[in-house]
């Protein structure tokens, strides 16, 4: 990764939580089960000892992932930015699909934290690009694999 990467408060939180639950949890944890492991004799055929190695490499991998992200991360507080009533990183857009009238509502957040079943998406998705900028009563143009789709933009909110 290069440059500033944007991530919501609650994003940063989870990832800390994560991360001090691999540290203080699941690392100790492996570290017992390989010395447990060794203690049954030959390495070389050792089912326990090299699962319990692989466990350790995707921990460690995982947290040096982690350290990367919080430190080329920019945690933005939208609650703390001026509502302007336009759609910016962090905010709650409730969007009505032009053709069909179907409405969608969205919070607009970094890459690690988007999650669509949960209403979140990612910055850079091409629905949350094509809403930046616009505000309530905008129509904003998203360019889908199956064509282009219309959203007229209902609200904006800072929460």
């Amino acid at each position: 990764m290069s440059g500033l990467v944007p991530m919501t408060v609650a994003g940063e939180a989870a990832l800390r939580k994560e991360l001090n639950r691999l540290k203080t949890e699941d690392r100790p944890r492996i570290i017992q089960a390989i010395a447990e492991a060794r203690e049954h004799g030959d390495l070389k055929e050792n089912a326990e000892y090299h699962a319990a190695r692989e466990q350790q490499g995707f921990c460690e991998g995982r947290i040096q992932e982690i350290e990367g992200k919080l430190g080329e991360a920019r945690v933005i507080d939208v609650t703390t930015i001026p509502c302007t009533g336009r759609v910016i990183f962090g905010t709650t857009v409730a969007i009505i699909n032009c053709e069909t009238d179907e409405a969608l509502s969205y919070k607009i957040v970094g890459e690690d934290e988007a999650d669509v079943s949960q209403g979140m998406i990612s910055v850079t998705s091409p629905i949350a690009r094509a809403l930046i900028g616009k505000e309530a009563g905008d129509v904003a143009v998203v360019k889908a694999p199956a064509g282009e789709i219309e959203y007229e933009i209902d609200s904006v909110q800072h929460i």
